[in-house]
């Protein structure tokens, strides 16, 4: 067997020193023949060394014992392999000791790859030893056994390349460190010497391949499916170069910013991650991008938050959208740098919407419109500001809408007036303006858009039902006076409500809309009978909306006698309805009725829109001009509160005089006189009567809005409070309240004592009781 090893060898080392030294390339045909060698030593020792020991007594044929793989089929040409390959790189290495910095990194290259390409082929022509010995020796889990191409890469490592790494690596890190300063370098030196460190990251843990498929890639190609392969990169590169690029962007972070502000600092950094990422793309491998962002990020961005966050409060009140994109951007790659920002955010949001409403605190009372706009300017500024440099980021938005929610609802128009939720009413009554008539009503389009906007300002209010009690009675308002600019537009109102808070929140509004609808048919219906049986109505045209009971936000207040002629008509017209709906009854809403009163006393046609007392008035100058206060109170039974109110509109258009004073109030004496007045004129044909709000009328629908309110949410608290008692059985007081709490928060913001009121009140009618042993603990009675 040694002849055998030896001849072979002969010709195979011979092969191996010119493919290696590549002084005289080896043909096709010569590589085939190495190849056969290799084989045919394999085959022809194992052939050799089969011994007959005993013949079978049956057949008398011989029974043939098999020695070990390890003796007889590659253990000595792999030795005389791996002396060769130790013996070369050797040579290899001596002649590399007097190169220096970048002639070292051209030196190590060009023999790497040399080196490489030659392991390359002495693979394939070792490729039966790695298919059958050596691939038995890795299967038996012997150590020290590689295939022949991670072989020659170990040989490599050890005999060459751990003497020469430190003075390698830091050529490279010099090389580098160059290009952090501005020069330009020949990247690949780096790239080659790096994609050698990743080959020799091959160790004997890996699992190992056959044949051809053992070779590794040489570009800087993800990793992870051979993680160990990144040893020898991360234990002789990696480590150093993080170091140099911490001690490298500490100093010159320290320095630029002695020099310069933060707002310029952010754009260096921001340049220089850019610069790494690409360093990595071009030729680091891409394991390492993790841990080199993690350093930049350490030394150039957590190291001065207080900086930035210094500079923060600033920025957001210069509203510079790039910086703040800028600094976004950085301080997101930092755990827990962001939570500081958001809070700044929202405090400084709470800032400056409380100060837009200081600004217009005395207008806002009076005018609706003005306080929502200056809600909404703040929340345009600081929503195109999340949106554009906070890229919508959840935390921010959050931030920004609990600012929104703070001061929306606790701010000076809401603290400077006794009327609570001062805040869902003005919104209520912006709402009213855009869907009333009016002479300045603007194209829809621009309504739809101002009612998103005004959904915007809802979506932050806390007592939504307070804005829901307002909307009913305006909208009932505008249902019943046909006051609505657009149905359109009030249903699109009426949806997005809907949309927010639910099917339950508009089930009544929507319900207001389905009455009057019903209302103008029967209207139609009604006057069709009148016309076929010659009814007479001494020629009072009628329109009648029959509102449901507990819908629409309206109480019966009876105002004064109504005329004769009226009440007629009132007859007639509940004389048809009863008849067609047996059981049902109607009650007339005095106080919101209107109607149009022609006067013929001028030498102009006069139309007075007149609500139903007003008219009571003026058809009683039909009879007479003049009376005397007491004489209108007893005859037409009013409350002399009620009669001045009736009576100021007509004053204050010159339409009535009045004896011996100008004004009009509860300590005017009763025998002064009112007149028509002779004199009237106007240049409007209709004269509206009944549109004058008094201040008293809305601080009274306020205090009733308020009684109203407190009932309704006393129901909801205990309807809530039997739900979660009804669902837990028994449950202790805390988690009971916070519970109540978290249901009730989408309408409005309960009052804690309130809820303790309701709890007390259930269990007196014993839908809850105490623990008896724990008066911590409620019960649910069934």
């Amino acid at each position: 067997m040694s002849e055998n090893l030896a001849n072979t060898w002969a010709e195979l080392g011979k092969g191996l020193e010119k493919i290696y030294t590549n002084v005289d390339p080896v043909s096709t045909k010569q590589y085939m023949e190495l190849y056969s060698h290799v084989y045919n030593f394999c085959t022809k020792s194992h052939l050799e060394d089969v011994t007959p020991l005993t013949r079978n007594r049956r057949n008398n044929q011989p029974n043939v014992a098999t020695p070990s793989g390890a003796e007889f089929v590659g253990e000595d040409l792999y030795k005389k392999l791996v002396t060769f390959l130790e013996e070369y790189v050797n040579e290899l290495r001596a002649a590399c000791h007097s190169f220096r910095g970048t002639e070292l990194l051209e030196h190590y290259n060009r023999v790497w790859e040399s080196f490489r390409f030659s392991s390359t082929a002495v693979n394939g022509i070792f490729s039966y030893l790695n298919r059958h010995w050596i691939k038995r020796e890795l299967d038996e889990g012997k150590t020290g056994i590689y295939e022949v191409y991670n072989l020659a890469v170990r040989c490599w490592q050890e005999k060459f390349f751990v003497h020469v790494a430190d003075a390698v690596t830091n050529a490279v890190l010099d090389l580098i460190l160059n290009e952090r300063n501005g020069e330009s370098i020949p990247t690949s030196l780096v790239s080659g010497v790096l994609n050698s460190y990743l080959e020799m990251g091959i160790n004997e843990h890996d699992d190992p391949p056959t044949g051809q498929q053992v070779l590794r890639p040489t570009t800087n190609a993800p990793t992870e499916k051979r993680p160990r392969a990144l040893v020898v990169f991360k234990t002789y590169f990696e480590r150093k170069f993080l170091e140099q690029t911490r001690l490298y962007y500490s100093a010159e972070a320290q320095e630029f910013l002695a020099q310069n502000s933060v707002i310029e600092y952010l754009k260096k950094v921001e340049e220089r991650i850019k610069e790494e990422r690409d360093r990595v793309d071009r030729y680091l491998d891409t394991s390492t991008l993790e841990p080199l962002m993690k350093a930049c990020d350490d030394v150039l961005i957590a190291n001065y938050l207080d900086r930035f966050r210094g500079e923060f409060d600033s920025m957001l009140e210069n509203n510079q959208k790039d910086d703040l994109a800028r600094m976004f951007t950085l301080c997101e790659r930092v755990d827990g740098c962001l939570e500081v920002l958001r809070s700044i955010m929202e405090n400084h949001i709470e800032r400056k919407g409380r100060a837009a409403i200081s600004n217009v605190t005395t207008d806002a009372n009076s005018d609706p419109k003005t306080y929502v706009n200056a809600i909404l300017s703040v929340h345009q500024l600081f929503s195109s500001l999340v949106t554009y440099a906070f890229k919508n980021d959840h935390g921010f938005v959050q931030a920004m809408d609990k600012a929104f929610t703070s001061f929306i609802n606790r701010n000076n128009a809401t603290d400077n007036t006794k009327a609570p939720s001062r805040s869902p009413e003005l919104l209520a009554r912006y709402a009213d303006l855009l869907l009333r008539k009016s002479a300045k009503n603007p194209p829809e389009n621009e309504v739809e858009e101002a009612l998103n906007q005004v959904m915007i300002v809802f979506k932050y209010i806390e007592d939504k039902d307070v804005f829901q009690k307002y909307y009913s009675k305006m909208l009932a308002k505008r249902l019943v006076h046909e006051l609505s600019a657009s149905e359109d537009n009030e249903s699109a109102m009426l949806q997005k409500l809907k949309q927010m808070c639910g099917f339950e929140y508009t089930s009544k509004l929507q319900r207001m809309y389905t009455d009057t609808t019903v209302s103008k048919e029967l209207t139609q219906t009604f006057k069709r009978e009148v016309n076929e049986k010659n009814i007479d109505l001494h020629h009072v045209d009628l329109s009648v909306m029959i509102l449901a009971h507990g819908v629409w936000p309206f109480q019966y207040m009876e105002t004064c006698t109504i005329p004769p002629i009226l009440q007629n008509v009132m007859d007639k017209f509940s004389a048809f309805y009863v008849a067609r709906h047996t059981g049902r009854k109607l009650t007339f809403l005095q106080h919101m009725s209107r109607g149009e009163v022609t006067c013929n006393a001028y030498n102009r046609k006069y139309g007075f829109m007149a609500s139903t007392a007003q008219m009571a008035v003026l058809l009683k100058f039909n009879d007479n001009l003049s009376y005397s206060l007491q004489e209108i109170t007893d005859s037409l039974e009013f409350k002399n509160d009620l009669l001045c109110n009736v009576l100021q509109t007509m004053l204050k258009v010159d339409l009535i005089t009045l004896s011996e004073t100008k004004t009009l109030d509860a300590n005017t004496p009763m025998d002064t006189v009112v007149s028509l007045n002779p004199n009237f004129f106007s240049k409007k044909l209709k004269v509206d009567l009944s549109k004058a709000v008094t201040r008293s009328e809305v601080r009274k629908e306020q205090v009733d809005v308020q009684k109203d309110l407190e009932e309704d949410r006393r129901m909801v608290i205990q309807a809530a409070i039997v739900r979660v008692m009804k669902m837990r059985k028994k449950l202790a007081h805390s988690a009971l309240m916070t519970e109540v709490i978290k249901q009730l928060s989408v309408r409005f913001k309960p009052n804690v004592k309130v809820i303790k009121k309701c709890i007390d009140t259930l269990i007196e009618k014993e839908y809850l009781a105490r623990v008896e042993g724990d008066r911590d603990q409620y019960e649910y009675l069934s």
